[in-house]
């Protein structure tokens, strides 16, 4: 024997709406009580509960000459409507509270050295999303580039803030801001003295990083020998300091150095090159309000409405 199927099967919008005309209609005791309460006419009510009517099966309500009544099924009805709409009503306030209130964590992965960059908007975003949610907990991990990456698409980061070297896939992608870059010496090396040109100074010996560089650097650097290499611009700038050695630097991340007069920047109009850096998320991943209001703050969209770029197209 087949079972009898609800007349509603799922509600709408719609029959929602029609819900509440009856349960003001109820609470006012008929139709023409109800109609200033609902600023529709009589006629518009009573078609509005004729159609709810017919969608049920049943009658909810008795009206004529003999006065307003609520039928055994229309109280039922009502009951049961109280229930449905608190519920909607409660739903909506648990989903406002967690706007209100953000909890959770946000594990960010970011390569090192970027702090002092004039444009770095990660310092302002977490400030943003920590001022929408104080009760949420940040993980931030200094890691190479290919840690983070390989981080974000494993799900132990949440979002990675890296170089756009290389399109890698499964990997969407906000551009953030460029990095521009100068080749340095010390203040004790031979070429710290102005008028050496790029030939001389590609004589020189250089600390290659053990990171990825975008393919105009790569070129630039094999141009030198090699004579040591390091594993993040801090130990560039080590290696620089001895006066033994040539190295890339961000010209931020490089300033202070320079300002005191012990690094010097070589033709870096001619050497130097730029580097794009984004903020990298899993493609298909799921909603996550900590990491999308994050997001959000570094599209400078409060509204949620900016598109993530995608890396590989």
């Amino acid at each position: 024997m087949d079972q009898k199927t609800s007349p509603l099967g799922q509600v709408s919008d719609f029959e929602l709406k029609l819900l509440r005309v009856f349960r003001t209609v109820a609470a006012c005791g008929g139709f023409s009580a109800a109609e200033v309460s609902l600023g529709i006419s009589r006629a518009a009510i009573s078609m509005q509960m004729a159609d709810l009517e017919n969608r049920l099966g049943f009658r909810l309500c008795q009206r004529g000459r003999a006065g307003f009544a609520l039928t055994d099924e229309g109280r039922r009805v009502l009951e049961a409507s109280d229930r449905l709409l608190g519920a909607i009503s409660h739903f909506r306030a648990e989903i406002d509270d967690l706007h209100r209130h953000l909890r959770g964590t946000l594990s960010i992965g970011i390569t090192d050295n970027l702090v002092s960059h004039p444009g770095m908007k990660i310092t302002h975003g977490l400030a943003a999303l920590k001022a929408r949610g104080p009760e949420v907990r940040i993980h931030l991990h200094m890691q190479p580039s290919d840690d983070i990456e390989i981080g974000v698409l494993d799900g132990r980061l949440n979002i990675g803030v890296v170089p756009r070297i290389r399109e890698r896939p499964g990997l969407d992608c906000l551009p953030l801001y460029e990095e521009r870059s100068s080749l340095y010496c010390a203040a004790g090396h031979p070429l710290a003295a102005a008028g050496a040109g790029p030939d001389d100074i590609a004589r020189h010996e250089l600390v290659m990083p053990s990171f990825a560089l975008p393919p105009e650097a790569e070129a630039l650097c094999r141009r030198h020998p090699l004579g040591a290499r390091a594993n993040d611009r801090e130990g560039i700038l080590f290696l620089v300091l001895t006066g033994r050695y040539l190295g890339y630097l961000p010209e931020h991340y490089a300033r202070p150095w320079v300002e005191g007069g012990q690094l010097a920047a070589l033709l870096p109009q001619r050497l130097g090159f730029t580097t794009r850096f984004g903020a990298i998320t899993v493609r298909g991943r799921r909603p996550n309000l900590v990491l999308d209001t994050f997001l959000d703050t570094l599209a400078g969209d409060p509204d949620g409405t900016e598109t993530v770029r995608q890396v590989d197209k």
